[in-house]
């Protein structure tokens, strides 16, 4: 660890053109032990993207189905508050869908 704490001190040239020089010597053959594992890693890092992608979309389907679930029920509480009141007054969710229109 002196070597290279002496790099980041601002060692001497030498120093850093060998370790320089061994890794240029070492990069052919670190590299097949490298490129497999960095694959793994993409393979991994894909598959969990996909997992993810999907139940994001499961998700949002079924907040979908909820969401709409409620707006018929509020449609049908507005439909037989109307019918009880003589449709003199339309239900809250009327008023709203209803609100930017001219009769």
């Amino acid at each position: 660890m002196a070597i290279f704490e002496g790099l980041l001190k601002g060692g001497n040239i030498v120093t850093g053109l060998a370790i320089g020089v061994g890794f240029a010597l070492l990069a052919p053959v670190i590299k097949p032990m490298v490129r497999p594992i960095a694959k793994s890693a993409i393979k991994a890092g894909l598959a969990a993207y996909d997992q993810g992608r999907v139940a994001l979309a499961e998700l949002s389907e079924q907040t979908g189905d909820v969401v709409a679930e409620a707006r018929s029920e509020m449609d049908e509480e507005a439909m037989h508050d109307g019918e009880d009141k003589g449709n003199k007054h339309r239900g809250k969710l009327s008023e709203a869908k209803h609100a930017g229109r001219s009769s």
